[in-house]
């Protein structure tokens, strides 16, 4: 009878480099989106565009950083 190896997949539920560091820039974006659509020149229900825009560039930068990371190694496998 032959013994069968069996390999437990390791599974680190995104507590990677790659994970981290997309979830942290995703959350300094929303913090300055938040910024951005308090801190309008016209007291509170304006909104400050510049400051917004680049909420949302960070935003769409976080997945981004994130898949490079995972693709050269820093994510999970």
């Amino acid at each position: 009878m032959s013994r069968r190896r069996t390999t437990v997949k390791n599974v680190h539920h995104g507590r990677t480099p790659a994970a981290w560091t997309g979830s942290m820039i995703a959350l300094v974006a929303f913090i300055v989106l938040t910024v951005g659509f308090l801190a309008g020149p016209g007291g509170f229900p304006s909104i400050n565009v510049p400051i917004s825009i680049a909420g949302g560039v960070l935003l769409v930068l976080a997945p981004i950083v994130g898949g490079i990371m995972s693709r050269i190694g820093m994510g999970q496998d």
